[in-house]
């Protein structure tokens, strides 16, 4: 007999999973985005010359099955990146240990959420100062992650959603604002938020 594993019940071998299906769908991302490069072609270009024919420099047929698959991937993405969030919750938030999720404790009775990070510095013109971030403001959620003890899920989960808006609850001066951040590269600094996060205890 074979070897036996066993079943990915732990949001640990969960998220490893999912993280392979991420690869796998960039993979074949890139395969048909090659297709259109091959082609000359972009997600917009025409394929009908100005007589109103296809284009007999092209593979049409090539290119608008390359710009359906495409758009079923990214749909695809989209929902992988979700399922991976969750999955780096129950990674990182101890109180979804259990694996249940649903809470059995009424909204009144939940234990209010208690700053884990703090804002060391915001650059000007980043995503994070676009966003409203100032120095100072303690974080209370990012995403999905609250109550973190380590910073490495916050940057995987950053990593994860380049150019896809995440809601960042803050404390500034007691009172409580939501931000929206949409990470990106190419802002014109480093990283791709623009600001710098350093741990946070209340004690």
């Amino acid at each position: 007999m074979g070897m036996t594993f066993p079943p990915p019940h732990s949001s640990a071998q969960q998220a490893r999973i999912l993280m392979g299906q991420k690869e796998n769908l960039e993979a074949e991302l890139d395969a048909q985005f090659s297709i259109l490069s091959a082609n000359q072609s972009t997600m917009n270009s025409p394929l009908l010359d100005p007589e109103g024919f296809p284009r007999a420099d092209i593979d049409v047929w090539a290119v608008r099955h390359a710009r359906v698959r495409i758009i079923e991937l990214r749909n695809d993405m989209t929902a992988l990146m979700d399922q991976i969030a969750r999955a780096l919750e129950g990674v990182y938030d101890p109180n979804l240990s259990s694996g249940s999720s649903t809470s059995t404790v009424p909204a009144t009775q939940q234990t209010p959420l208690a700053p884990f990070a703090r804002v060391d510095g915001v650059a000007p013109g980043s995503p994070a100062s676009t966003a409203g971030l100032q120095r100072d403001d303690l974080i209370l959620k990012f995403g999905s992650l609250t109550g973190l003890t380590s910073l490495q899920p916050l940057a995987e989960l950053v990593s994860l959603n380049e150019n896809r808006e995440l809601k960042v609850l803050v404390l500034r001066a007691s009172e409580h604002l939501t931000l929206n951040f949409t990470p990106r590269k190419g802002w014109g600094g480093r990283g791709m938020l623009g600001c710098h996060i350093v741990p946070y205890s209340v004690s």
